[in-house]
């Protein structure tokens, strides 16, 4: 009698992996970090333009709920679709190799659906906010998908800085679901993270260069080297430092704690250029640059949040 009762456990217990395997998957496939790091902007925005127009969370909970689904749906689509088009590079990539693209366990019909569905799905949600806000979901879907995923990121090192425009538009289409973004705090935050990515985006090329370089990625360390990477890392970095001053509406504690953050980043990309070991200069560049933005947004949002 007790043997029919240890198959249903077996039983449950596989059904319960087969689950979880589903979920790393689709956690994979839709770049679970990349996907979160792109929606706290839009949450930002969202919540920085209900600070400034003295407007509630209770009275536009509506617009809040279309404009997370929706940008959630429309990022995690690029994201999707990015996958999908990437997966002959992924094969060639360590950290990549366990995308279901590369391992089977989607099949290549399913996830360009998957991608397409999303994106459909998210933009339409999206117009249920405000055309504004569509738009600049849109643009930044397009610029991801289109210019950076299918047309520049084989071909130029500028592909980099293509793909940096795309991720600008998050706190945007975060403000513009209840007013016009023309606004110069999602302006300055639209050029802050332009120019954060640069550099972050380096950092991870000299980190996986050699991966980089056997998927024939151009990316600006395979093609010109780390000296140039270095100093053009330099120059993005030192761009950051006057934005806080545009943004003194946010407070002088705002400014203050920004400016040091983007000093710190200054010296430590400085010291790129006396730093022997590159890869240990790129790393230090890679989780510092990700404690900066974190910082910085999670600040705004308590910012919005307190006002």
């Amino acid at each position: 009698m007790g043997k029919p009762a240890v198959h249903i456990n077996d039983h449950t217990k596989a059904g319960k992996r087969d689950i979880i395997n589903v979920l790393i998957d689709i956690k994979s496939l839709i770049k679970g970090k990349v996907l979160i790091a792109n929606v706290l902007p839009v949450l930002t925005g969202f919540l920085l333009v209900l600070y400034f127009t003295n407007a509630t969370l209770k009275a536009n909970l509506d617009l809040f709920i279309f404009t997370m689904i929706g940008s959630t749906l429309t990022i995690a689509g690029a994201l999707i679709i990015n996958n999908w088009y990437e997966v002959d590079l992924d094969r060639e990539m360590t950290r990549t190799k366990q995308r279901p693209t590369v391992t089977g366990n989607f099949s290549m019909n399913a996830v360009l659906t998957m991608g397409i569905s999303a994106s459909v799905i998210g933009l339409l949600i999206m117009l249920l906010t405000t055309m504004e806000a569509f738009i600049y979901a849109f643009l930044g879907w397009f610029i991801y998908v289109v210019l950076y995923t299918f047309w520049s990121k084989r071909r130029y090192t500028l592909n980099t800085v293509i793909g940096s425009v795309s991720g600008a538009f998050t706190p945007m289409i975060g403000w513009a679901a209840i007013d016009s973004a023309f606004h110069i705090i999602p302006i300055v935050l639209f050029i802050l993270l332009f120019i954060w990515q640069v550099p972050h985006t380096f950092a991870i090329a000299m980190r996986r260069y050699h991966e980089y370089k056997a998927a024939g990625v151009p990316m600006l360390p395979v093609v010109y080297g780390f000296e140039v990477t270095k100093r053009q890392t330099f120059i993005y970095i030192v761009c950051l430092f006057p934005l806080p001053f545009l943004m003194s509406i946010m407070g002088t504690t705002f400014v203050v704690l920004t400016t040091i953050l983007n000093i710190v980043w200054i010296v430590l990309g400085f010291s790129g250029f006396y730093m022997k070991d590159d890869i240990k200069w790129a790393n230090l560049n890679f989780y510092y640059s990700l404690a900066y933005l974190n910082f910085i947004f999670l600040m705004l949002i308590l910012i919005s949040w307190m006002g």
